[in-house]
């Protein structure tokens, strides 16, 4: 894989585009902003990392402008999964295939829409990234990647994909159970990110035994969720990686909390909305997760004085 497309040129965007270009990868990257697409490509994307400071040159286009890729990487809001996409069908009729790295549930069925199933992948990472629009990006510390394919045909792209991120200077695990990894991610998303935006407060705000309780009644509805759905989640994974986060990204501020901030539309239909519906599927009742899905949206529909 040498030609890679980065659709979403935020945070994660410009740093996966940065990381890649200098690992030898040809790197356009797609946004919808025609401005911040005449920067990126006029200035490359500066990047500020445990490596230093330097500028990375690389491509920038809008979607229709975007030429043939082998690798098409998601970096969108998971609300803007389906039109994104859409607006680069073209390189799904070119052969190439897709990978996901966004948060929440269901983006890579959205893309399996346009690019073939078997030939989309999809993951997570924990890699950190932070954006001082409109080019400048940032991250500190290593991070690490789980990807696999959304289809066991799929799974034949993971290694090639992979072995271009590990060449990107990160901690690549390619697992065909990558289902897992997506939801717990999700799962600890629900769990925090909505009581963040709730209660206007960074993580360490969240250390508390109320907020506690209900972010360990969330991760019972998740898992109970997941098992009816055939995957097994890693309860005490789970309940470790909330305990780090409240005790180490106390400053943190989760991206759905940005976004009420910035008076932005948050990603809450992708993650806890989207447990919610699959959960239903099932037969699983999420009243917690629901209630959080809920009171987000309350604040979204004051915040825009509907």
């Amino acid at each position: 894989m040498k030609h890679v497309t980065i659709v979403g040129a935020g945070a994660m965007g410009c740093l996966f585009g940065a990381r890649l270009a200098e690992a030898g990868a040809e790197v356009t990257l797609v946004d919808v902003d025609a401005g911040r697409v005449a920067v990126l490509a006029k200035d490359g994307v500066l990047l500020h990392d445990d490596a230093g400071e330097r500028r990375v040159a690389l491509n920038a286009a809008l979607a229709a402008d975007a030429g043939p890729a082998d690798l098409v990487l998601f970096f969108t809001k998971g609300m803007h999964t389906t039109a994104a996409a859409r607006s680069v069908a073209h390189l799904a009729q070119g052969g190439a295939v897709a990978l996901t790295l966004q948060n929440g549930l269901g983006n890579a069925e959205a893309i399996a829409e346009v690019f073939a199933p078997e030939r989309v992948l999809m993951g997570v990472t924990d890699v950190p990234g932070d954006l001082e629009p409109p080019n400048h990006v940032s991250s500190h510390g290593s991070g690490k990647v789980v990807i696999g394919g959304l289809v066991p045909e799929a799974q034949a792209h993971a290694e090639a994909a992979g072995a271009l991120l590990d060449k990107a200077g990160w901690q690549v695990v390619v697992d065909p159970q990558v289902q897992v990894a997506v939801w717990e991610k999700a799962g600890f998303n629900a769990a925090l990110n909505a009581i963040s935006t709730i209660l206007r407060v960074p993580v360490g705000g969240m250390d508390n035994a109320p907020c506690r309780r209900v972010a360990s009644a969330v991760l019972d509805e998740v898992c109970a969720a997941a098992k009816a759905r055939g995957l097994e989640l890693d309860r005490e994974r789970l309940d470790s990686r909330v305990d780090f986060g409240l005790a180490n990204h106390k400053a943190h501020k989760p991206s759905m909390l940005q976004d009420r901030l910035a008076g932005r539309p948050t990603e809450v239909e992708t993650i806890n909305g989207a447990i919610v519906r699959l959960a239903a599927e099932v037969g699983v009742a999420t009243p917690v997760t629901q209630a959080l899905a809920d009171l987000v949206r309350a604040g979204e529909v004051q915040g825009s004085g509907a």
